[in-house]
Order: structure tokens, then C-alpha cells, then sequence
């Protein structure tokens, strides 16, 4: 209850404001960016009830797993064995993160219809990710875009370390744009920016999205994905939506991190993410009640409680 009363499921009151998108796409990363980072392996079928109740909880995109070689992420080893116990679900919906070519033979040979692929606008993240350069990630990635173009498949390009990196430091703009653009004319259906270890701040994020639409890039086809190593990814989420992006990537509970990159603490909180846009009377299609329920009982699953505010405040019993 609140102090007035009323219902705590009242809340938030809807309060608009002027110049924001009226429906925002969530794209919902838990299972495979939140999970692949814990240090213990989550059970296959554990993984496919978090899924399905993502699913259920109105989440129109969820992405499942990774067809990446299992030595290099052991936490998503099992996506042969994974993917085929969610086929009561549109593929369309799940999409799944592909290497090299090899991932993606193997991703539609299980009927794969959304894919990603995961760039770096630093050398320094390029070559810890991907043991390559810049340059030879994007070669990489030519012929998977290709193939997954011509196959009818949707493609996304994740690019990492947009606004900060942690051997780098500050990352040009100019810099991150160039590696955007060539995702973008490779063929890739939409970008998401990654400010991979969360020092992104309100000011930078519309700087960066201004010069990629000088760039060609249409804001009609970036999403964003912020860390909130610093308490800055709602802050920076709202700086996107000003500038008229309409999708935002997010992970129940708050899971996630980043393997490669140490100082990467955990992504924007779906559910913290839907309390701010609810609030703004922006459509989600979320349940935000059946999404804080999957979110406590993963956190019963993994045996800590959820880093998310929101999942904290709407579960505390009193």
C-alpha cells in the first residue's frame, strides 16, 4: 500500500511529456546478455521457463542464446538443445547472436529467423571479443549479413564500447559513427549503441545519435542498450527517447554484465525501464507485474535477489 492507500499497483500515474515516442519496443536481453555472464551454468530447462515467462509477461522480443563456440562462453553452450524447447514461440521473436558464419549455419539449421552480430567501435574490445581488428570483425561479418539477408532472416549489429572503453578510455564520436555506418551498409536491419561498461551520460547520447543521423543512419533504425554502472542508464534512456528512439534494449532483473570487459556491471533493469515509461503513458505491451514475478523467481533460481529497484520495491512484503 501506499501512504495515501491506495493500491501500490495504482502506480506510477501517468504523466506525459511532450516530444517522446507513444510506444517504445523493448528488447529484452536476460537470456542470453544477462545470463551469459553468471558465473555458474543455469540449467537448459531453467532457461527455457525464464523465456517463455518473459514471453508471456508481453516482452515482443527476447533474445534467447548465442551460437557462439562453447570454449569461448560455456553459460550458452547449450543453444542446439535450448532453442528447440521454445518452438511454441515465433522465431521471429527470438532472436540469437552469430559469430561468424559457422553460428549462423548453425542457427538456421534450427530455424532461426531474428540474428545478431556483435561489433566493436574500439580495437582494444575488438581484439579482447573477437580477437580481431575492427576491420577484420566487419570482413567477418559480411558474409553472415549476406546469408541471413538473402535467407529472409532479420539481421541486428550490436556495436560495443560506444561511449567509453576501459583500456581506451574516451571513444571519438567520429569513431564510433565509422563503425556504424559500415554495419549499417553491410545490410545489418538495425543497430543497437552498447555503452558496454556504463559512462554514457545524457549529453553524450545525443550528440552521438545527432551525428549518426549526419551520418545517413535514420534513428528509425538505432536502438540503445546502456550499463547502469553509474546510475545513468534511465537518465541516458530518456535522452534517446527525446531524440525519437523507439527501441531499448533491457534485461529482467537487471542481470548482466560483460565477460570480456570487467568493469561492466549489470544492463538497465527491464523492469525499472517499463516503471519510467508506464509513467511516461508510453506502450510497452509489458505486464509489469507477471515480469517482477519472473524476475523474483529467477532470483530464487539463481539464490540472490534482483539488482533492480523497481523489482525490489514491488515485491517487498511489509
Amino acid at each position: 500500500m501506499t501512504t495515501d492507500g491506495a493500491p501500490a499497483r495504482a502506480l506510477p500515474m501517468e504523466v506525459t511529456a511532450e516530444g517522446l515516442p507513444t510506444r517504445v519496443r523493448i528488447h529484452e536481453v536476460g537470456p542470453r546478455d544477462g545470463l551469459q555472464n553468471e558465473q555458474a551454468v543455469v540449467p537448459t530447462e531453467v532457461k527455457a521457463e525464464f523465456i517463455h515467462r518473459l514471453a508471456a509477461a508481453g516482452l515482443p522480443v527476447v533474445e534467447a542464446t548465442s551460437f557462439v563456440h562453447p570454449k569461448w562462453v560455456p553459460q550458452l553452450a547449450d543453444a542446439e538443445r535450448l532453442f528447440p524447447m521454445l518452438a511454441d514461440l515465433d522465431p521471429r521473436h527470438l532472436p540469437v547472436l552469430v559469430p561468424n558464419e559457422r553460428g549462423l549455419d548453425r542457427a538456421l539449421a534450427l530455424g532461426a529467423r531474428r540474428i545478431a552480430v556483435f561489433a566493436s567501435a574500439t580495437e582494444s574490445f575488438a581484439r579482447a571479443n573477437l580477437n580481431r581488428t575492427v576491420d577484420e570483425a566487419l570482413a567477418m561479418f559480411e558474409p553472415v549479413v549476406r546469408r541471413a539477408r538473402d535467407e529472409k532472416v532479420h539481421v541486428r549489429g550490436y556495436l560495443s564500447m560506444c561511449f567509453g572503453d576501459p583500456w581506451e578510455g574516451r571513444v571519438p564520436i567520429a569513431q564510433v559513427v565509422r563503425v556504424c555506418r559500415a554495419l549499417f551498409d553491410l545490410g545489418c536491419d538495425e543497430l543497437s549503441l552498447g555503452d558496454t561498461i556504463g559512462v554514457a551520460t545524457p549529453g553524450h547520447v545525443q550528440h552521438l545519435l545527432a551525428a549518426l543521423n549526419e551520418a545517413g543512419v535514420p534513428t528509425s533504425r538505432l536502438g540503445v542498450h546502456f550499463h547502469d554502472t553509474y546510475g545513468q542508464a534511465l537518465a541516458n534512456t530518456f535522452a534517446a527517447l527525446q531524440h525519437g528512439v523507439t527501441t531499448v534494449d533491457a534485461s529482467a532483473g537487471g542481470l548482466g554484465g560483460c565477460p570480456y570487459a570487467k568493469s561492466a556491471t549489470g544492463n538497465l533493469a527491464t523492469e525499472d525501464l517499463v516503471w519510467m515509461l508506464h509513467g511516461l503513458g508510453i506502450e510497452t505491451g509489458v505486464d509489469l507485474e507477471r515480469l517482477t514475478g519472473t524476475s523474483v523467481w529467477l532470483a530464487g533460481v539463481l539464490g540472490r535477489p534482483s539488482p533492480s529497484r523497481t523489482v525490489r520495491a514491488l515485491s517487498h512484503k511489509e
